[in-house]
């Protein structure tokens, strides 16, 4: 299959703005996939000696720094600009990977890990926020798998290619980070401030915020009540965000451990099957999202869920690698399906005015899922053993596919 994109999608991607967000996405990603999912939880576990338990709720704490600031953030991008937001994420971000690779303390590594979060909060809401508004509606499904195209390769190259550089000693790795960081923070220097921000946002550029005599707690009150009046969402979609995210957050902290103490795999042998599963991934991402714009969501989600609801289970009790690597690969299937057609559902959710704050609102929800999932899947591993995450995770799928349908039957939302 040709992977193209309409002509109107190719223009915007070639937006030297969209271009500079792909890059920041790629960069940060790169360095907190490596981190969370090659880094930390081998270290924790065979250095450290903590049990899967610790190992999560240290995870847990990056999505917890994340989410935290995730909301605010999105509410002060459509005030001060681009610049300003993502340039202190991504210097807390390298600040985080510094403090790692200078401490072997528990506490030291919680507290990076808690900046690792605040620092990407940033991330997601500047780079949706400001790629959307540059597509716009016509294009929304193939700029979201351009987007997550960006992340699946930075978050999926970062555990892989990291570590080629853990071999005996991890420096090499810090060093790679640090090197990316830098980059990064040279990247982000040329993003618009405010002015120029409000400008891709189409509003006028020399429109001010109103002013209120309103003390500012009451003030972003009736913010928030101004924008969920004007959602165009079922309810179920709050607990469905939650839920697709839980998912996810049950695998992130045991995937390593179950490669390493499970499957026996060494850490290129992991890269590998990383590789093998992100590459379905990928590579079904822009023919998929371009079909999302054109059939909708529908169909794309029914088959997503229930592709990676079967498959994850049946991976976590699998032992006989050849079918190991075919089950990663439909898993990988099952999220080209669900990431744009999921992402593109949501955003049709979403008013046009503050878009940034209700994305963060939004992306605080699913991030919500990923702590809880974090925490749980460690004492799900600790318990009942090392198939016990898959299991719930796939779980967890089908209630997604079973709340999917009663959005559809509601229709609050187009899914033609």
């Amino acid at each position: 299959m040709k992977l193209s994109l309409p002509k109107n999608s190719k223009k915007i991607i070639r937006s030297p703005f969209v271009i500079k967000l792909l890059i920041i996405m790629f960069g940060v990603e790169f360095v907190k996939g490596a981190m969370l999912v090659s880094v930390l939880p081998v270290y924790m576990r065979d250095e450290l000696g903590l049990t899967a338990y610790a190992v999560g709720w240290a995870l847990a704490s990056q999505y917890i720094g994340d989410n935290f600031f995730r909301s605010p953030l999105g509410w002060i991008i459509d005030r001060i600009g681009y610049r300003t937001v993502m340039l202190l994420g991504v210097l807390f971000t390298g600040l985080s990977v510094l403090v790692i690779a200078l401490t072997d303390q528990t506490g030291w590594i919680i507290v990076a890990c808690v900046l690792l979060g605040i620092g990407t909060s940033p991330l997601w809401p500047c780079v949706i926020t400001g790629a959307t508004a540059v597509a716009g509606d016509e294009a929304g499904g193939s700029m979201m798998s351009v987007i997550y195209m960006s992340w699946l390769v930075g978050v999926g190259m970062g555990p892989i290619v990291i570590n080629f550089f853990i071999i005996s000693r991890y420096e090499p790795a810090f060093w790679l980070m640090g090197a990316i960081m830098a980059a990064i923070v040279a990247v982000t220097m040329t993003l618009p401030g405010r002015r120029a921000s409000r400008e891709i946002e189409g509003r006028l550029a020399d429109e001010a915020p109103s002013k209120s005599s309103e003390p500012l707690p009451e003030r972003i009150r009736a913010y928030f009540r101004k924008v969920g009046q004007s959602l165009h969402a079922s309810r179920l979609l709050y607990p469905a965000m939650f839920i697709q995210n839980f998912a996810l957050g049950l695998l992130t902290p045991v995937l390593t451990q179950y490669a390493r103490t499970v499957l026996h795999l060494s850490p290129q042998q992991y890269s590998y099957f990383l590789l093998a599963g992100g590459a379905i991934t990928v590579l079904g991402l822009i023919p998929i999202g371009r079909g999302v714009d054109r059939y909708g969501t529908r169909w794309f989600l029914h088959a997503g869920f229930l592709l990676a609801a079967v498959s994850l289970p049946v991976l976590g009790y699998m032992r006989y690698l050849p079918l190991v690597l075919v089950v990663v690969a439909v898993v990988g299937l099952g999220y080209a399906c669900i990431i744009p057609a999921w992402n593109a559902l949501i955003a049709k959710a979403i008013p046009k005015e503050e878009r940034g704050a209700v994305w963060g609102f939004f992306l605080t929800i699913e991030g919500l899922g990923m702590v809880f999932g974090s925490i749980l899947s460690g004492r799900l591993w600790d318990s009942f053993g090392p198939h016990a995450p898959f299991l719930i995770s796939g779980a967890s799928l089908v209630v997604l596919f079973v709340l999917h349908l009663l959005i559809i039957r509601r229709g609050r939302i187009s899914l033609a």
